[in-house]
């Protein structure tokens, strides 16, 4: 515990607070800028003189549930309730699963990719967001509950006989799910998600236990793939993977090459949507 950089951090973000941000009148006669103390310790539930300990570097290590007040009651950042933590000599335990919330700027990006199939993934393969081209090249996923959006659930238990979305990679993606959702196991040792999911696989699919069992945890990046859409044929994409650290998500682009017959067939279901124009109606 480094007591007096943890004393350091607790008065400076303190002094960040505008009492208006935590629902307090600001008042004429605040000599100090931000929060005082005693009100810090009112909305972490601890004692105002425990806290004051804390500020003046003579404070014990205070507790995982003290921490967890402290962050509540300083606003604090993911990276800062991190940093609050190492502070306190308590590194914060591993989050209880996968994160599923995308950050409301992915969301917005989504929307701002013109020509662009875009979806986010969680760590365990769950498409959590989409734009309406990607529903259109891909499937749309509104129309599916939750269990089915898993990708790797999909490609190794429900994967139709011509493959996943009819692309060609379907024995490379296999592979690379099964060595994501092994990284994504030791990182959620104890997420019942995770390890119900991989119990599942291990049970339905001789394909991933034995893929399982390889042990491998470094994955290739998918450059390129290639779809078979019922709709406008083949189509050949760029494959694109950039990660959300924060949210251990994955950004998946697919792009066709400017000026390329693919690009065509983008364009075209831009318009399409999600509509099987071969279906007659």
């Amino acid at each position: 515990m480094d007591r007096d950089e943890l004393a350091a951090f607790l008065r400076d973000r303190r002094e960040r607070i505008r009492p208006a941000e935590v629902g307090l009148p600001a008042g004429p006669r605040r000599r100090t800028p931000g929060l005082r103390r005693e009100e810090v310790a009112q909305l972490a539930f601890i004692s105002t003189e425990y806290y004051t300990r804390l500020e003046q570097a003579r404070g014990p290590r205070p507790s995982r549930e003290v921490l967890s007040g402290l962050v509540r009651a300083l606003r604090l950042t993911d990276a800062e309730r991190d940093h609050l933590h190492h502070l306190a000599g308590a590194p914060p335990a591993p989050p209880p699963g996968p994160p599923r919330e995308v950050r409301q700027s992915i969301l917005d990006l989504l929307t701002r990719l013109p020509g662009t199939a875009a979806i986010v993934t969680s760590a365990i393969g769950e498409v959590l967001a989409w734009n309406d081209l990607a529903a259109a090249l891909m499937e749309d996923f509104s129309a599916l509950p939750r269990r089915d959006r898993n990708l790797i659930r999909r490609v190794f238990l429900d994967s139709p006989p011509d493959g996943l979305y009819g692309v060609t990679d379907g024995g490379e993606f296999a592979r690379d799910s099964a060595q994501r959702l092994r990284a994504a196991s030791a990182r959620y040792p104890d997420s019942p998600e995770v390890t119900g999911l991989v119990a599942e696989l291990l049970a339905g699919s001789e394909e991933f236990a034995r893929l399982w069992e390889e042990y491998e945890v470094s994955v290739l990046p998918t450059l390129t793939k290639t779809f078979h859409h019922p709709v406008v044929g083949t189509l050949t994409v760029n494959c694109d993977a950039l990660h959300v650290p924060d949210r251990d998500q994955r950004l998946i682009l697919y792009t066709a090459t400017p000026g390329s017959a693919s690009e065509e067939s983008l364009r075209l279901l831009s318009v399409v949507g999600t509509q099987r124009m071969d279906v007659s109606g």
